[in-house]
């Protein structure tokens, strides 16, 4: 059986040519996507740097700074496009997100929810970064917070990663909200132990930490 491979080897060819001529294309738009991606690193950079000079809520800069950073990325990938697609026109994009933006709404449900709740929590700032919160039956410190997600770190250690939507509809205890705060704790003694000598113990124990309020109030339940 002859088998002709003329035009398999024709088309290869063509293949081959397009490809070798639009090469500088794609360096060239891989560059310029580069550019503008160190770019928006940079400027994300800068504008929390501006945040923490100038303004009182580390949030906002987060905020601000990864919303830069979105939309620069975007405008170097469609940059990217058009150099490496001379035929790509950015509102051929546009109308392709229209059209599957109702799929796109359904498959990405959660993750947009985790997204609107995290610049939500960022604007608004029940909690900041460093803060101690309670959420979920989880206790520790907030080390991040994404648009996503929020991590804590627990007192034992460890890191929990709790969606932003939860943190947004569900109860969080801030424990460390305000300045001075009471803590509560049960110490047992014996029944033939001397309760006074116990409450002096207390006493001193408790004016010997620094960071617990010296001010008595009149009425003490000592």
């Amino acid at each position: 059986m002859n088998i002709d491979t003329s035009q398999a080897l024709k088309t290869l060819q063509a293949m081959g040519n397009s490809f070798f001529r639009l090469l500088p294309h794609l360096v060239l738009a891989l560059i310029v996507f580069l550019l503008f991606y160190f770019a928006a690193k940079g400027v994300r950079a800068l504008v929390r740097r501006l945040n923490d000079r100038y303004r009182r809520h580390r949030n906002v800069g987060l905020v601000m700074g990864r919303l830069a950073q979105g939309i620069i990325i975007l405008v170097g990938l469609l940059w990217a496009l058009v150099i490496a697609l001379p035929s790509f026109q950015p509102g051929q994009l546009v109308s392709l997100l229209g059209i599957s933006s109702v799929a796109i709404g359904f498959a990405f449900r959660d993750i947009l929810q985790n997204f609107l709740a995290g610049i939500l929590l960022l604007l608004t700032e029940p909690f900041r970064i460093g803060d101690q919160i309670i959420v979920g039956g989880y206790e520790g410190t907030v080390e991040e917070i994404q648009t996503r997600a929020t991590f804590i770190k627990t007192y034992d250690g460890r890191r929990v990663v709790i969606p932003n939507s939860e943190l947004f509809t569900d109860s969080v205890l801030v424990n460390t909200a305000f300045e001075t705060r009471r803590l509560e704790y049960d110490f047992g003694i014996g029944y033939g132990d001397d309760i006074a000598e116990a409450k002096r113990l207390m006493r001193e124990t408790v004016d010997g930490i620094d960071s617990v309020l010296k001010t008595r109030r009149r009425k003490c339940f000592w």
